[in-house]
């Protein structure tokens, strides 16, 4: 009996002990989850966010459609009740769901993200998407116990919402890579919403009146072949688009609420109408510029060549060249279509499509990526012809050709002879836009150089990579040494006595230079000490003059004093000022009248000298 007491003992503090574990394990969750709830942010640039707002679409169509649909066809929102009840407290839930998501999103202040939860808190409930987002959640279910669940119209506060649909178009509106028939689409969407609330209007007026009492209102439903919910909805749909399109003769309307229900739609579909050429408008004009901006405007050139009088033969190799970039799309403006990107965005983008070609080039191997990146913004894609001439022997090089696609040949004089292929990746012309000294072909073309088929070429001239390499002299020096063993590997470069008489004039005049500016300095330098000697003699003599003064000065001071009479001392101060003064007046350089102390006298002196 001790055993089994002892074992049931230790099962049941096992037990226990494993209770407070799952426990424990249980607070360790709840309280990681909510450190993760509380610092938890969307950001509205993430891919979270953009999907979350194409989800949303689902509930709040569904609402647009749904509702509407069960008011005026109370037979479909009471032969499906349950699922229609299913459906709305689903929405209802990813609506509370996408108000929990603003709370968290992170809102742009000043260019920064704002990640602080109490202040999107704050922001939030104090905004007007707020109250219009609990506005669209007010339980106005409860109505269904006064109305009826046969009228869902009591929802028609979930329609509220309907900003941030527009939001996630706009959103897939700049993403898409078609936004001209994303366009057309979301048009056509608006408009089959808007024909269907109508023709769900044409059914409920027309029970209204009365099923069947005239010729404009929905048949009688006793009749088998307009009783189905099926036909019911589809002969409504039909009525109302064909009174929105105008297309078709509609029955005419007997009552004056026949009328005015025509008379409101006639007037939607005249907006509807100027809405749907609006847009389509937008669109066609968006594509033609867009086309104008990728390609170069032919109808423009065609029209000069034919005031011209341009050949027959040499318009149909024009066209033939628009042809070709029309049907393989090839933009040869790329500098026109991102002029509008920021220059490091331009720069990244140019570095992802280009880099890889300039970096082909014998003479920028080893270069800096920064050069390169500069070098990168000025290649300018160009499209030669089947058999044209992309340089032609003696001519001045001022750009240098880097190929993409094609095919072009290194022909002799009479153009039928073919040395050699170039083909995707190889260059030419890279010596003429590097100026070095000793080119013996004075950069100028060295070879004839034809197109065989269509070639897609990138240029770069020498104008660009100057003003490039300014920025960049270590770069220059790399690039001309480079050119220099291209040179001397072809036997292209000469080192002529005249080149060496140029650079010793160049140094000789140099070395003239500074010796003349050394004997200047060396006369200014003479000048200058000659200048200081005096200036110190000058200055030693007059110490010495105001040194003798002020012993002078001192010695008839002691005089004075050891002289002067205890009894008559007013009468000795007279004779004293009197003999002070005329000594004064007796020194050398004082004139008449002077009433200077001689102690002040050799004060301002002495600051004078300092």
């Amino acid at each position: 009996r001790n055993r089994w007491q002892r074992l049931l003992k230790g099962q049941q503090k096992q037990k226990v002990k494993t209770e407070q574990n799952v426990v424990k394990d249980a607070e360790n969750i709840i309280q990681r989850f909510n450190i993760i709830w509380k610092e938890w942010l969307v950001d509205p640039a993430e891919q979270f966010y953009y999907i979350w707002l194409q989800v949303m679409i689902l509930p709040i169509v569904y609402n647009s459609v749904i509702i509407i649909l069960r008011t005026c066809f109370t037979t479909i929102a009471l032969s499906y009740l349950p699922v229609w009840l299913t459906l709305d407290y689903l929405s209802d839930l990813m609506y509370i769901f996408d108000m929990i998501i603003t709370v968290h999103t992170g809102k742009q202040k000043q260019g920064i993200l704002v990640k602080d939860l109490n202040q999107l808190k704050k922001r939030y409930l104090h905004s007007k998407d707020f109250l219009r987002d609990l506005a669209s959640l007010l339980p106005t279910d409860l109505l269904y116990f006064v109305f009826g669940f046969q009228t869902p119209l009591v929802r028609i506060n979930r329609l509220l919402r309907m900003p941030r649909l527009n939001e996630a178009l706009d959103r897939m509106e700049t993403r898409t890579s078609y936004p001209n028939t994303f366009r057309i689409s979301k048009l056509m969407i608006y408009i089959f919403v808007l024909i269907h609330w109508n023709g769900c209007l044409y059914f409920a007026l027309s029970s209204y009146i009365g099923f069947g009492s005239d010729r404009w209102v929905y048949p009688n439903i006793t009749d088998p072949a307009f009783a189905s919910l099926r036909r019911q909805y589809i002969y409504c749909f039909w009525f109302s688009a064909q009174i929105f399109t105008t297309v078709g003769d509609t029955p005419l309307p007997k009552r004056e609420d026949e009328y005015l229900f025509m008379i409101a739609d006639l007037l939607i579909a005249v907006l509807v109408f100027a809405s749907i050429v609006g847009n389509v408008g937008n669109v066609i004009t968006n594509l033609r510029d867009r086309d104008n901006v990728f390609f170069p405007n032919h109808e423009l050139v065609k029209a000069y060549l034919s005031s011209h009088h341009i050949s027959k033969e040499l318009r149909q190799r024009i066209d033939n060249w628009y042809q070709h970039l029309h049907i393989n799309k090839k933009i040869i403006r790329e500098n026109e279509i991102l002029q509008e990107l920021p220059l490091h965005l331009r720069t990244e983008i140019a570095v992802s499509v280009h880099l890889s070609t300039l970096s082909k080039v014998t003479i920028f191997h080893n270069c800096d990526r920064s050069l390169l990146e500069e070098l990168v913004l000025k290649l300018t894609p160009q499209v030669f012809s089947p058999g044209e001439y992309v340089c032609k022997k003696g001519d001045v090089g001022h750009e240098m050709y880097i190929i993409k696609e094609g095919k072009l040949a290194v022909v002799a004089d009479d153009g039928v002879t073919e040395f050699a292929v170039l083909s995707d990746g190889n260059f030419f012309g890279e010596i003429s836009i590097i100026n070095i000294k000793g080119n013996k072909s004075g950069n100028r073309r060295t070879a004839n150089i034809r197109s065989i088929g269509h070639s897609d070429l990138f240029s770069l001239s020498k104008e660009d990579l100057t003003d490039v390499l300014s920025e960049f002299p270590a770069a220059k020096r790399h690039l001309k040494e480079k050119g220099r063993q291209i040179l001397t590997k072809m036997g292209m470069l000469e080192y002529n006595g005249e080149v060496g008489e140029g650079e010793a004039a160049t140094v000789e005049t140099k070395i003239n230079n500074l010796q003349s500016n050394l004997e200047s300095l060396h006369t200014k330098l003479a000048r200058l000490m000659v200048e200081l000697e005096s200036s110190n003699v000058k200055m030693q003599a007059r110490v010495e003059q105001l040194e003798l003064e002020v012993a002078a000065i001192k010695t008839e001071e002691d005089n004075s004093s050891g002289s002067k009479d205890p009894e008559f001392p007013e009468q000795k101060q007279e004779n004293d000022g009197k003999s002070i003064r005329m000594e004064g007046n007796e020194r050398p350089g004082k004139g008449d009248g002077a009433d200077i102390e001689p102690a002040e006298q050799s004060r301002d002196e002495e600051s004078e000298i300092k």
